[in-house]
Order: structure tokens, then C-alpha cells, then sequence
């Protein structure tokens, strides 16, 4: 095992010891004056990278090459280099990587060997662009309709189903070389509130979360998973007290590393995130953090933030609120997988300079997205006539977030029904919460045309979207068909569609399976991974 320093004649400071429990996120396309003091002044452990950080696949593996110089230039250790990289969704690289299917998707098409190939091809890619660290696959059971961060990223409904696909999904990435951080660990499924904006609670008992949603934890953690990364939720079961997962002794060490004998990294979801930002502060929170049991301390936006959470540390450690003993343990543990996956100066992968997307692994994409889309209900049972007008109505993200992701315009299902059927469709955009002047606007829009798609976007949670597509329902001249672009439960603002189909994305390759159901040219084989209600159960699927 390695031991604290690669050279035991210069062991680190406390300085950097701190600094290696910390991974940190900066604000551009190349090293900025931000990271490289993080990096310089206190041997930064890590840095997680956003869609600010990704121009392409290429620009990325020179951004990573660019930060480990630093690291290695200023005496540090090798870096973490970390990102989101979900899948679907939440998917922060996308020009010269392949966009994989997300979970919920992955799930539909109940293929595990589906999503352990997926999470190689995703391995395999990112360790080209130097990233060594995915804070994914998410096991969160989605068993809550209402959830506003979780939903498609979630592989279904199941303890079961979860866990299957989330042990293959972590065994693809660590076969190629990649850390897998499972989360959102105990659980953050079963809330209602999201946590980058509130502190939800969760208040099953033990035995339920047992069963539920501590179950694919258990399965990763019986798998070997590298790493762990918590919730911002409070436990009632677990936390007396109020005080949420990341904070908390009982859950991370004497529930995480006591009774379930996890070995690995935790990583703290980043305590830049409302529910504890607001609460006790970035700066108390890390120490806090680390008193319950976490390795690494996840700040991944602004500058001062991160620089007075790494000092309050290092002040912890001084006044001797917290042992060194405790932050070497960490250290070490730390050392240790970097050690296990290569992360070494001596082992970091060569700038590539072949296309790092490959056919092959584009077909791979293209097969699972096809396998994913799901016929609920269709009381009409006919394909698109490109003989008679089609209009699409596009549900659109404008402002990306931490779980929205903007996609372009050259990628929505008008987009895909016009190459595919070799003429120009037309496509009407509508904002996630459109005003009644602006669903009276596309209602207008609409006249005149027989056949309408309008693919929504998390329905349950815009009452405009809802409005707009039950008085196009009620159009008997039109035929309507709703395809949900993002949860699958929109179908319960509007049972009266005749025609639903659940994509669970809405990404350009989904819209193009999407299209080519639409007309005919596939067969759609999905099978619901949720219950959207007692006619529609998990494993639903219309024949």
C-alpha cells in the first residue's frame, strides 16, 4: 500500500494533505488563475469539470494534460479529474465523446449487458480525455413521481432493477481504469425536494431502507466499488437530529463504514449546494464533513468558498478539533486509489490524436437508444403520413442547470423527422412554462394541421404544458401523439392522449429513435421501468 508521500524523504504537509481531500471545479476552457493557486498553494487533490470546462473531447484531454503539468510543476500529486458524466441527461461532454443513453433509458431497455458495455465505451473515452474520476452510476430508486432532481436518472423503480444495472454500470468503468462514484448514498430517491436548492427528508424506517433504498449500495459496495458519494437528505431513521447524510457520523461511519464494511472513498456531494450553504456554510460543512467519516470534500464553484473551507480544515487539524490521524487516514485512502487505478504521473494516457467517438461505439449508443423507447398507449395505432402536414411542438430547456441540459436545435424530433423523411418539418418551440398567451399562440400555430407531436418536458411539473396538450386533445381533426421527452409520468396530467410514447430523454439520438417509431422504420421494444399507474405497472410495454 502506498504510503502517505511517493517519496518518504519529503512526507506532505498538513497543507497539502488538506488540499488532497479536496476536489475543485474553476470557471474555463483552460487552467485559470483560480485553479492553478488551488493547485500550487495547497497540492489540490482533484478537480471536477462542467460543461464551462468542455469545448470537445480533444480540448479536454489537453485541459486535463494542462492541469496534471501544474500539479506535477509545483510538486503535487497526480489529480483526480472528475465530472458528471451520467449518461442522457446529464451529460456534460458531448462534441467528440459518445453521448450514451441515460439510466432510466438504459433501464427501459433492461439490457445489464447493455449497460455494462455502455459504461466501458464510457471508461474507455474518458480516460483519453484524462478524466479518472465519474461521479455516476446514479442508484438513487426513483420510486417518487414527484421528485425534481432524481427522475430519469434513476435506473427505475426497483431495488432489484437498480442494483443489477448499477453493479454493471460500475464494473464497465473500473474495468477501464475510471473510479466509480455511486450515489446519492443513503438514498435520494423518495424526495420531493432537490437539494441543490433545500435539505429534503427522508422518513422511512431502518427495515425500509434496508430493503429499498440502501439495497444497491449494498450490492456496489458487495461488487467493489471504488467510491461513494452522499446526500444532502436528512435520515429521520438514521439522524435524530436533522442533521443531513453528508454531515453525519452515524450514517457515513457507523452505518457506511461499520455495519455495511465499505473500504473505499466517500466524496461529499458539493457543499456549494443550497442545503448546506445556506445551513452551517461551506467552511464548517467541510470540517463537519470529515468529522462524520468523508475522505473528499467536493467545492466545486467559487474561489473563496474554496480556499476558507481548505483553511478552516487546516485551522481544525491546528486547534485539534480534528486529529491528524483522521485526516491522514483519508490521505491515504486516497493514495491507495489512485494507485489502484493508475493515476500516476508515469501512467497518465497520451494526448490522443485519432477521434476518440468511434463508429463502433456510436452504434453501440444507437442500439441501446432504440431498445429504450417505450409505446404506452395508442388508441389510434397508425404511423406518421409524411402526405399530410406534421407539425412538432418542442418542449424546450433554455437556461442549462445542474440536471437540465440545453440541447441545440439541430437535434430535436423535427429535426430528426425531416432527415429521416427527407422533407422539411415543421417545429414549433414552447417554453417549459408557457403563459396561456403563449399556448394560445401554439394552439393557433397548429390549425390546419392534421398530425401533431409535441414532445413535453417533466409535464407533471408545468401546468402549461398540461393545458396545451389537453386542448389539443379535444381537437377530434387532429392527430395527437405526446411523447415524453424527460419523465415518463406526464402521462398522468393528460390520460385522455390518445397516443404516449416514453422516451425518457431528449437528447438528438433518442429523438431520432423516436422518429424512426414514428414512421414505421422500428418497432418500439422499451418496457416501462416505473409505474406510471395500475393500467400502466413497471415492465408495461403496448405490443
Amino acid at each position: 500500500m502506498p504510503s502517505l508521500s511517493p517519496n518518504k524523504q519529503h512526507p506532505l504537509t498538513l497543507r497539502q494533505k488538506v488540499g488532497q481531500m479536496f476536489i475543485c471545479g474553476f470557471e474555463s476552457l483552460e487552467p485559470n488563475a483560480s485553479i492553478t493557486q488551488l493547485i500550487e498553494e495547497y497540492g489540490l487533490g482533484g478537480v471536477i469539470y462542467f460543461r464551462r470546462n468542455v469545448k470537445d473531447a480533444h480540448q479536454l484531454a489537453h485541459l486535463s494534460a494542462e492541469l496534471q503539468a501544474i500539479s506535477l510543476r509545483s510538486g503535487g500529486q497526480p489529480l483526480f479529474i472528475a465530472v458528471d458524466q451520467e449518461g442522457g441527461m446529464v451529460s456534460r461532454i458531448e462534441k467528440g465523446a459518445t453521448l450514451l443513453p441515460g439510466n432510466m433509458a438504459l433501464g427501459a431497455a433492461f439490457a445489464p449487458a447493455g449497460v455494462y458495455a455502455s459504461s466501458k465505451v464510457m471508461g474507455k473515452e474518458l480516460r483519453q480525455m484524462g478524466v479518472n474520476m465519474n461521479f455516476a452510476p446514479c442508484l438513487d430508486i426513483n420510486n417518487n413521481r414527484l421528485n425534481p432532481v432524481i427522475g430519469v436518472r434513476s435506473y427505475g423503480e426497483t431495488a432489484a432493477l437498480v442494483s443489477d444495472m448499477g453493479t454493471h454500470a460500475v464494473k464497465g468503468l473500473q474495468d477501464m481504469g475510471v473510479i466509480a462514484t455511486v450515489k446519492h448514498f443513503p438514498g435520494h430517491g423518495d424526495t420531493s425536494e432537490d437539494s441543490h436548492h433545500d435539505l429534503p427528508v427522508v422518513p422511512h424506517s431502518m427495515e425500509r431502507l434496508m430493503e429499498l433504498e440502501l439495497a444497491p449500495f449494498i450490492k456496489a459496495i458487495e461488487g467493489g466499488v471504488d467510491a461513494i458519494m452522499t446526500a444532502h437528505v436528512v435520515f429521520a431513521a438514521l439522524e435524530e437530529n436533522g442533521v443531513p447524510s453528508t454531515l453525519s457520523y452515524r450514517i457515513l461511519t457507523e452505518l457506511l463504514r461499520e455495519k455495511l464494511h465499505f473500504k473505499g472513498l466517500i466524496v461529499t456531494d458539493c457543499l456549494e449546494m443550497k442545503a448546506i450553504s445556506e445551513g452551517i456554510g461551506v467552511a464548517e460543512g467541510a470540517i463537519r464533513a470529515i468529522e462524520a467519516g468523508s475522505d473528499i470534500i467536493l467545492v466545486s464553484h467559487l474561489l473563496d468558498r474554496q480556499v476558507s473551507a481548505i483553511e478552516a480544515v487546516i485551522a481544525a487539524v491546528e486547534s485539534g478539533r480534528i486529529p491528524e490521524s483522521r485526516i491522514d487516514e483519508s490521505v491515504l485512502r486516497i493514495m491507495t486509489y489512485k494507485y489502484k487505478r493508475e493515476i500516476r504521473y508515469d501512467t497518465l494516457a497520451p494526448i490522443p490524436t485519432e477521434p476518440i467517438s468511434t463508429p463502433e461505439h456510436q452504434l453501440l449508443a444507437k442500439e441501446l437508444s432504440r431498445k429504450s423507447i417505450t409505446r404506452v398507449k395508442d388508441e389510434v395505432g397508425k404511423v406518421l403520413d409524411l402526405n399530410e402536414p406534421i407539425v412538432v411542438i418542442w418542449t424546450e430547456v433554455q437556461t442549462g442547470t445542474e440536471i437540465d441540459e440545453v440541447v441545440d436545435r439541430s437535434g430535436t424530433l423535427g429535426s430528426a423527422l425531416s432527415e429521416i423523411a427527407g422533407k422539411p418539418i415543421q417545429e414549433i418551440y414552447l417554453g417549459l412554462y408557457p403563459s396561456e398567451t403563449e399556448v394560445a399562440s401554439v394552439l393557433e400555430a397548429c390549425d390546419g394541421n392534421k398530425q401533431v407531436i409535441i414532445v413535453t418536458y417533466n409535464a407533471t411539473f408545468s401546468a402549461g404544458q398540461s393545458r396545451l396538450v389537453k386542448e389539443l386533445v379535444q381537437r377530434e381533426e387532429q392527430y395527437v401523439i405526446v411523447a415524453a421527452g424527460r419523465n415518463p409520468y406526464d402521462l398522468l396530467e393528460f390520460p385522455e392522449v390518445k397516443t404516449y410514447y416514453a422516451c425518457y430523454e431528449n437528447r438528438p439520438l433518442a429523438m431520432v429513435s423516436l422518429a424512426n417509431v414514428l414512421l414505421g422504420k422500428e418497432k418500439a421494444v422499451g418496457r416501462l421501468p416505473v409505474t406510471l399507474s395500475e393500467e400502466y405497472p413497471i415492465g408495461w410495454r403496448l405490443d
